[in-house]
């Protein structure tokens, strides 16, 4: 059964302060690259990193390919300071 709901309005949120886009998506910003590892593969080895990524918890962390991140988001693998004060450049 329902039940009846009165909305707080003091607890919206504006839309705007967490970039989503009209789909109702947002892009999640990797934050700190918490481990390295090799995977090996019959003919290769595939250089894997432990991604930290913002609004999640350590435990939440996922392992992507090394490759793959530094294309898309080279400001990790550049000394911390760069790297720090690129990411708040982008907020």
């Amino acid at each position: 059964m329902l039940k009846k709901c009165i909305g707080d309005p003091s607890l919206i949120l504006p839309t705007e302060s967490i970039r989503i886009k009209d789909n109702l998506s947002y892009e999640e910003i990797p934050i700190q690259i918490l481990d390295r590892q090799v995977h090996r593969l019959r003919t290769k080895d595939v250089a894997l990193v432990k991604v930290l990524w913002r609004n999640q918890f350590v435990e939440e962390a996922t392992w992507e390919a090394e490759e793959d991140m530094k294309k898309r988001y080279p400001y990790l693998f550049e000394s911390a300071d760069q790297g720090i004060n690129f990411l708040l450049n982008a907020l």
